[in-house]
């Protein structure tokens, strides 16, 4: 009788719970490693810092870039908001344009012979140059930098959507097609669940290319945004501001790559991703 007490409290300090340790491992295998991989980014930071081999206004430490989240001059909120706007903008305007025109082409292939070239040439063009373009077309603001962001971008998109389209299996369009099946009927049930995989792993990398477009536009010109704030503080070498902001800009791009994960995860299976 006496060991019942010592039984039942032995478990409640340690309660069998297979599920909630499988859980915990799901999620340690998940993140566990990019977790640990920023730690020690941060930990090197730190541990350079300390050394006193680099000088602060080269390498300013941890708590001094943190510190300057406090000062409201640098209008932290409102400049990422801003560059925030720039890069969901540009990403969502030239992914949509890139996944619709690869459906086009891979149902008219004329199509595709009289634009894809046209398209290869602009996206030749270096970006940066059609910088000043953009000022004097529509001055600055968020538009222009979205615009930038979105021919970044788009390419990617476009040429991995088209293969991905053109990736079917033969012998299930032969099977649509015995069976009468219209363009709509083959393109959800066959094409579409196909190509996801493909089209997903474009938007991935355009997902970083969105970043760099947005800042590369508030480089050349602009009035507000992380890329804008960069630029002024650098003036005066305030480099923890410099630091802060880099790394709101890195949150940023992380938020969108992260959105573009859970969406291949809801709607692709997870033997199918190609990265």
């Amino acid at each position: 009788m006496s060991d019942a007490p010592v039984a039942s409290q032995a478990a409640l300090r340690f309660p069998e719970n297979p599920s909630s340790w499988h859980s915990v491992a799901i999620f340690a295998s998940r993140y566990g490693y990019a977790i640990a991989s920023h730690l020690l980014i941060l930990l090197v930071w730190q541990l350079v810092v300390v050394s006193g081999s680099v000088p602060s206004f080269i390498l300013p430490s941890p708590q001094a870039t943190l510190a300057t989240l406090a000062d409201p001059s640098y209008r932290w909120f409102s400049n990422t908001m801003t560059t925030a706007a720039e890069v969901y903008g540009g990403y969502t305007l030239g992914a949509a344009t890139a996944i619709v025109l690869a459906l086009l082409f891979s149902w008219v292939r004329s199509l595709e012979k009289l634009t894809m070239p046209a398209v290869v040439s602009f996206n030749m063009i270096p970006k940066v140059a059609m910088g000043p373009l953009m000022i004097v077309w529509f001055k600055y603001g968020i538009g222009p930098n979205m615009l930038i962001a979105f021919s970044i971008c788009f390419f990617p998109i476009l040429l991995t959507s088209l293969r991905g389209l053109r990736e079917v299996d033969p012998d299930l369009l032969d099977l649509v097609n015995s069976l009468n099946g219209s363009r709509w009927q083959l393109f959800i049930k066959i094409q579409l669940p196909s190509a996801l995989p493909y089209i997903f792993s474009g938007m991935k990398v355009g997902a970083i290319l969105a970043v760099a477009g947005a800042i590369v536009g508030e480089f050349l010109g602009s009035d507000r945004g992380l890329g804008y704030l960069m630029m002024q503080v650098q003036v005066g070498l305030d480099t923890p501001a410099m630091f802060m902001a880099l790394l709101l800009i890195t949150l940023v791009g992380m938020s969108l790559y992260g959105v573009v994960l859970l969406l291949e995860r809801l709607l692709v299976t997870r033997d199918a991703r190609l990265v």
